[in-house]
């Protein structure tokens, strides 16, 4: 599956198109549900999405989201045309309640989160989250005809921490995505995702270590704000 970007990510460092692509899979799994899961879940996505998800196991929560935004996206003329706005309340509606940003920051910040301040770390989490909203956003348009298959889940019931593993078919050639989904009282939250090998996580942490190392822990967050400005100023009219 080719997956074309039409804006950049971040602009800290020289990212490869690689490196993009995987900072994007993360919408693009979600969205990428084949008939097969839409029939498995259907249920799920026709009923309270918070109570639906909670009685769940970690696959069926993964495969719950999948189906419940392809449905929204495929049924949206204005995201099919490239509504980058509506594409940005599907996502805040349909994905971010269901993602641990503080979590998935702190990771990707790696050390020089504990030696940020907690008004940092909120503006941090604030920023990445903005980020990755308009990374999701930009990649919901392109959901067409592909199929995801999910690979049966190893885990035992009292694992708070599970690996959810599929692949995603089709232009080209399959695209390997694994979800790394946690506990969250009687739910499920996300908080990396794997894509060609590489968690977004470890992607991001490169690149914000460099930023804090040449201008600190408020050089990145300054760095952040910008290119969410940046990517905000893109926004078609609503």
């Amino acid at each position: 599956m080719t997956i074309i970007l039409r804006t950049k990510i971040l602009n800290i460092s020289k990212l490869s198109t690689r490196t993009v692509l995987r900072s994007v899979a993360f919408a693009v799994a979600l969205a990428s549900a084949g008939p097969a899961v839409l029939a498995q879940t259907a249920m799920a996505a026709s009923t309270d999405s918070s109570a639906a998800m909670g009685a769940q196991t970690a696959d069926l929560f993964v495969k719950g989201i999948t189906a419940d935004l392809i449905n929204t996206v495929r049924g949206d003329k204005a995201i099919q045309s490239g509504d980058l706005r509506k594409a940005i309340a599907v996502i805040e509606a349909k994905v971010l309640p269901y993602v641990n940003f503080q979590r998935m920051t702190a990771s990707a910040v790696g050390r020089n989160w504990r030696q940020a301040t907690p008004e940092q770390q909120k503006r941090l989490q604030d920023e990445f989250r903005t980020l990755l909203t308009y990374t999701y956003a930009g990649a919901v348009a392109q959901i067409k005809d592909q199929v995801v298959e999910f690979k049966p889940v190893r885990s035992r019931p009292e694992d708070t921490e599970v690996i959810v593993r599929s692949l995603v078919r089709g232009k080209g050639d399959p695209v390997q995505i694994d979800y790394r989904v946690e506990k969250a009282g009687d739910g499920w939250k996300i908080y990396d995702v794997n894509v060609l090998g590489a968690w977004l996580v470890e992607t991001y942490r490169s690149s914000f270590a460099q930023e804090v190392t040449a201008s600190g822990v408020d050089g990145l967050i300054a760095k952040l704000a910008e290119r969410n400005k940046q990517l905000a100023a893109k926004k078609p009219a609503g």
